[in-house]
């Protein structure tokens, strides 16, 4: 019951977070909408991570692609997670 609860969560604590990079990117399309309270909150929390995929994979023709694959890494841990809960813990 308390593995399953626990796996539950942090598979939506990972779907949170890729929630919180698509609206972190619709956010950019719009004129200040990082500087915005809101967008300065998701900026804080979602930029730390894309950066990281900015350094692995440049931008193309000023449009990055790091949200995507910042998207794609967050899904395959997301399976993980579960497969390791399926796995080792019975859930």
């Amino acid at each position: 019951m308390l593995v399953n609860l626990l796996e539950y969560v942090m598979i939506r604590l990972v779907e949170l977070y890729s929630f919180l990079i698509i609206v972190w990117c619709l956010l950019s399309w719009f004129p200040n909408g990082i500087n915005s309270a809101l967008g300065e909150f998701v900026d804080r929390l979602v930029r730390p991570y894309i950066s990281f995929f900015d350094r692995l994979i440049p931008p193309l023709g000023g449009v990055s692609f790091s949200p995507i694959f910042g998207i794609i890494v967050l899904n395959i841990v997301s399976y993980g997670i579960s497969a390791f809960f399926k796995m080792f813990l019975g859930a």
